[in-house]
This record gives structure tokens, sequence and C-alpha cells, in this order.
């Protein structure tokens, strides 16, 4: 997540820049649907004001620091809880002369996470701040709209006469459809790693529908636990499948076009 924290900062520098007024800060909270280590369970803060701030996974650079407010904090496997982090960042945020927040949740589904535990969270935090600082929690990074474009240039990497998009998939009810309808304007099917349909399930229906070429697309923002676990089980459903070439695309990852998304959601407040 350094990288990513580090494009975010040079896009916003860039744009402050630009800037004939002062923007107001950002926190951008993000945790990748792995949820299985460090480095993917991240919230990255993000912000601007007159006197700008740095800061990377959860620590925050001095108020006199030139660059763009970026910090990461994590929702679990921390040592302080998600809202104290946000209360730390706030009021490092309050010294350098800022009075709002915003926070982006960088998740690809509507699931526990973005719609129960993140907002709980956010509300504790805005309970202990009061009238200190002002914190808008922005729409997830998957429900922006421009996120099919992106997947489209991911896709098109790929060869394949029938098309997986395989997600982490959610518990909460109504999770899936979300990711049904991004699926739908890719021209493929939906597959989940932890609910129904599974890729399992998705490869045999394809293929017995005469399908030759596969490609399934990673639902996912980075590489972790559970892509390499796909990688292997994919070994399986190969054996499986003889007939069929079954080709495995890469996440999102960090990228521009992951940067662009991110500085959509902050410029939505």
């Amino acid at each position: 997540m350094a990288q990513l924290a580090q494009l975010l900062r040079i896009r916003l520098a860039s744009e402050q820049a630009k800037a004939t007024e002062t923007i107001s800060p950002t926190i951008l909270p993000k945790i990748s649907p792995q949820g299985s280590s460090g480095d993917g369970d991240l919230l990255t803060a993000n912000g601007l004001s007159g006197q700008p701030l740095g800061a990377t996974r959860g620590e925050f650079n001095s108020p006199r620091s030139s660059a763009p407010l970026v910090g990461t904090a994590t929702l679990e496997l921390a040592d302080i809880p998600l809202h104290e982090q946000i209360g730390q960042f706030a009021q490092l945020a309050k010294g350098a002369g800022c009075q709002e927040l915003k926070l982006l949740p960088l998740f690809l589904l509507r699931g526990v996470h973005v719609m129960e535990d993140i907002p709980w969270q956010v509300s504790l935090a805005q309970e202990n701040l009061g009238s200190q600082m002002v914190i808008h929690l922005l729409p997830h990074v998957g429900a922006n709209p421009a996120l099919v474009r992106l997947l489209t240039n991911q896709w098109a990497k790929l060869e394949g006469d029938a098309k997986i998009l395989l997600s982490h998939g959610t518990s909460r009810p109504g999770g899936q459809e979300e990711t049904g309808a991004v699926a739908n304007q890719l021209g493929a099917v939906a597959a989940y790693w932890s609910v129904q349909p599974s890729l399992w399930e998705q490869v045999s229906i394809l293929t017995e529908s005469g399908a030759k070429r596969i490609a399934i697309l990673a639902y996912f923002l980075f590489e972790g636990r559970i892509t390499d676990a796909i990688a292997q089980m994919l070994l399986e459903i190969q054996q499986k499948f003889p007939q069929v070439q079954l080709n495995l695309g890469k996440p999102i990852g960090v990228s521009e076009g992951l940067v662009d998304l991110i500085m959509d959601g902050i410029r939505q407040q």
C-alpha cells in the first residue's frame, strides 16, 4: 500500500499546485476483500489543506511536511480500533488547519465491512471528535461506474470465448447483486470464493456449453492469500477439465487507474 499512497500523494500534490483555492482535507479508508494480512487490511487516508501533510501506514508526518496528507490505518489486525486511528489522524489534520475529512472505503463489494463495520467506527470517531472535525463517509470504490472501464482494460489482456468475474463474495443479503451487475456489463458470469456459485460450478457450466477458452478475472484490489489460493484451485480445476484452457488474470493492483477511481471518490464530496 505504500506505493499506492505515494501515487496518491503525487496526484494530490499536482492538483494542489493547480488549485486556486484551499481544498478541504480528505480521509479515504480502504480494506481489501482478503482481510488476511497487514498489507490487505488498510485504510488509506488522504487530505489537503493550506498546510498539507503526508503519512503512510498509520505513521503521519509533521504538519510542517510539504506533501499532501496520505495515511493508512487498519480495520482489522490493528493495535487500536479504527475509530481511534481516525481520531489520531483527525487531531493531526486539525493541527494543520483542517476542519473536514473524507473517508472513502477502498472495497469492491457492498459487504459487512462497508455497510456496517466502517460506518460504526466512523460514528464512534465522530462522537469522540464532536465539532472539532467533520467526517464525510464516501461511497466505496466498487460503487464507481468507472470501475467497469478499468476492468475492461484488465480483461483485454486475457484470451477467452467465455468470461468469469471471480469475486470474494459476502454473506450480507443482496451483496452479490453489485458484482453480478458488473459482470453483466462486462459480458461475463459471476463466481465467488466464499459463496455460491463457485468457480468450480461456473467453469463446469461454461464447459458444458461448449467454451474452449475461459478468461477468469480476479475481482480483487490486490494480490494476497486468497488470490494465491485461487491460483492453486485453478490448477485443480484445469486437471478436471483438460479440454478447456483456463486463463487467470491478475487483480486490479496499484495503478494510475486505481488512483483515478480514488480521486473520483474524493471529488464526490
